[in-house]
């Protein structure tokens, strides 16, 4: 794809700022959703319909940027060099952020002295999510990776295989060698017709945020936030330390100023606050990280890839509620048991792909596949699921900024002069980019 310039960004308003503009929004939906509680129903398709219209164009996006991106560097073996690099380094963040949910979880107890009985929660809506739960094995993940039909990647909305697809593909172009260049060129327009489309979509989206925010505040809001009080915020604070124990120090070591990129992202990451899905911010993120200095071919792979592989916020998720059921449900689990459902999780934490509401059926999933803990125990943080997802998939995107920008910086795709200005001038500077 063409370079994008760095230009010195034009003074606006404080109120062109999108990130202001979200955050007002959130403000307002938490207000109405407070006040005016019965109105929630009629908040909800706001919310729902910005991230449709976003889904409707990630896919297409994931597969424009991937194939672009490979078909560029022409050298098949420096995009393996980078997959497995990202891969690697997903592994352990996945880990590291299981790890530390699993200390903290079994620290501070919060369902200790819960003594729920499991037979109580049996219809409490649990039963659909129960359902929907599945026996994880590593033939069925192999399976899910490859679609039933090309087009069917694109259609079934998840990115793992549609990045399938994009990378077979890209390969195949590339092997054209010249013959294939009329293809990539077309490619990056399509791309983008695309982007300028996200642009579009993107003016609403401070309306899509207050409908979601105010929609999960009037439905769920004070009553769940009460009862369930110290799941809530025991979570907040162990994703608030995974932030500031792993992801700040990683960022530091590899010489990117963390405080700037949270500030450089802050329009990104108030808005998943709000609709709770990460595919709403994808191509933004894309867009703000190649504006970053980030390498295109490292970006366009090693994103998408996070999305589908690099899960943090989720496992940290995982870790916490599910140790928080076993323990308001009086089941103990040894060391062991905790391990293996590590592992297990290591596994399901790959299987949701940022969309909305995805994390609570791979919980079950995780529940499913160890036996140990019932499946219908969901239906206990069914009420404070949305608070709880309003903290993790904040936590995915930045994970996933931050893998692109050490990926880069690894693979010596990184312009740090151009990272260090475009952070010193904050958000603004990557206004005239995603106009």
């Amino acid at each position: 794809m063409a370079d994008i310039t760095i230009s010195v960004p034009r003074r606006r308003s404080w109120f062109g700022d999108l990130s202001v503009q979200i955050f007002i929004a959130v403000l307002l939906g938490i207000a109405v959703g407070v006040i005016w509680p019965q109105f929630a129903g009629l908040m909800k398709p706001l919310g729902d319909l910005f991230i449709k219209l976003v889904r409707m164009l990630v896919a297409p996006i994931v597969f424009c940027t991937v194939v672009h991106g490979i078909a560029s560097v022409r050298e098949a073996r420096s995009v393996g060099r980078v997959a497995v690099k990202a891969l690697v380094y997903f592994q352990i963040m996945a880990a590291a952020a299981l790890v530390l949910a699993l200390v903290l979880v079994n620290w501070w107890q919060p369902g200790a002295g819960m003594h729920v009985d499991a037979a109580s929660l049996r219809d409490n809506g649990a039963a659909a999510i129960a359902a929907s739960a599945s026996k994880v094995s590593f033939a069925d993940f192999l399976l899910g990776i490859v679609p039933n039909t090309f087009f069917g990647a694109f259609a079934d909305g998840d990115v793992l295989p549609v990045l399938f697809v994009s990378v077979l593909f890209a390969f195949a172009l590339l092997a054209l060698g010249p013959a294939g260049r009329p293809v990539v060129e077309g490619i990056d327009t399509l791309s983008r017709i695309f982007f300028r489309m996200i642009a579009y979509v993107m003016v609403v989206a401070p309306i899509g945020a207050f409908g979601a925010i105010g929609f999960a505040v009037g439905k769920f809001g004070p009553s769940s936030l009460i009862s369930l009080g110290r799941l809530v915020a025991h979570f907040y604070i162990c994703c608030a330390l995974f932030i500031v124990l792993v992801l700040w120090p990683v960022a530091a070591a590899f010489r990117i100023n963390f405080p700037r990129l949270i500030r450089y992202l802050s329009a990104e990451l108030l808005l998943v606050v709000g609709t709770s899905s990460g595919e709403s911010v994808f191509p933004r993120i894309n867009t703000k990280l190649r504006q970053l200095g980030c390498g295109e071919s490292v970006v366009s792979l090693v994103l998408p890839a996070g999305y589908a592989f690099n899960h943090d916020g989720s496992c940290l998720y995982y870790a916490t509620v599910s140790i928080f059921l076993a323990q308001a449900l009086g089941i103990h689990m040894a060391i062991m048991q905790q391990v293996e459902l590590l592992g297990i999780m290591l596994i399901t934490s790959m299987g949701g792909a940022g969309v909305a509401g995805s994390a609570i059926v791979m919980l079950a999933t995780t529940l499913s596949a160890t036996g140990a803990i019932p499946v219908t125990a969901v239906g206990l943080i069914l009420g404070v699921h949305r608070l709880l997802s309003s903290a993790f998939v904040p936590v995915n995107v930045l994970g996933n900024s931050v893998a692109t920008l050490v990926v880069a910086r690894m693979e010596g795709a990184l312009d740090r002069p151009r990272l260090e200005t475009e952070l010193m001038n904050g958000p603004e500077s990557a206004a005239e980019a995603l106009a």
